[in-house]
């Protein structure tokens, strides 16, 4: 597969996100990065630059859906994406607070993991499907397995952009459209920090953006990161829910 020319990345202000520009970032590419923290977009976009690419960056809060959709009706309109990757993210954690998650921070999460992805593939599918051609790239986690008790709301968003980018492969695949699904395990960040529980085979971002990387160019369905880490998280959706339960309490995934 040919190297991605045009490419967006959100949440590129993240660990993961910041090291995907750089990655990508060579002489002829043309990065649009979508991040909330203006100072770092700007570092971030000088890096790449020295890198040849060619960068532009748009802050924005994605809680607000219909800016986010006038901004890629306007974007998509001009230039289409040989690539897009929908990895901003947010993490809530349950906490000593025994109402647990407040209803505001699930809304402020699902907002961001789940419904500014959807808008965003929305928003590009009508013109890569004219095109014939296009790669969506969705970072959903290991945790869209299988729900981890400390971090319910997160885990429901990140299981549900894995079926959400596992059904449009199926839909799109006839189409030329490719669509992967990212699922990291543990990588170095200040969200991963602020996490509870163990975290096991911890990697850093660039080691992770060079996975992602390798696996988009191989149009892979499914890429998930670390073997050991993706193997368990796996047998945690096949076996017994019980079985599960205790295994997680086990090794310490426990409020």
């Amino acid at each position: 597969m040919e190297l991605p020319n045009s490419i967006v990345i959100t949440g590129a202000t993240g660990a993961i996100g910041g090291a995907l520009a750089l990655t990508y970032a060579t002489h002829g590419c043309r990065l649009l990065l979508l991040g909330q923290n203006a100072e770092r977009l700007s570092a971030l976009a000088q890096a790449c630059e020295s890198k040849g690419a060619r960068v532009i960056c748009q802050q924005m809060d994605l809680r607000d859906i219909a800016a986010l959709r006038a901004w890629a009706a306007t974007v998509f309109a001009t230039e289409i994406p040989d690539l897009l990757i929908a990895n901003a993210g947010v993490n809530i954690n349950l906490t000593d607070d025994p109402a647990g998650e407040r209803w505001e921070d699930i809304e402020r999460l699902m907002d961001v993991n789940l419904r500014a992805t959807q808008a965003l593939v929305h928003a590009v599918l009508p013109f890569m499907r004219r095109r014939g051609r296009g790669q969506i790239a969705l970072v959903s986690s290991l945790a869209g397995y299988y729900g981890l008790p400390m971090t319910p709301s997160y885990s429901a968003s990140k299981a549900a952009v894995k079926a959400y980018g596992e059904a449009l492969r199926g839909w799109l695949a006839p189409e030329g459209v490719q669509v992967s699904v990212i699922m990291p395990g543990y990588v170095a960040s200040p969200m991963c920090d602020a996490m509870p529980g163990p975290k096991p085979f911890l990697w850093s971002p660039e080691r992770a953006a060079r996975v992602i990387r390798r696996g988009l160019a191989a149009n892979r369905a499914r890429i998930s990161f670390p073997f050991p880490l993706n193997w368990g998280s796996w047998w945690l959706a096949v076996l017994p829910a019980s079985m599960s339960q205790r295994i997680l309490h086990w090794i310490g995934y426990r409020v």
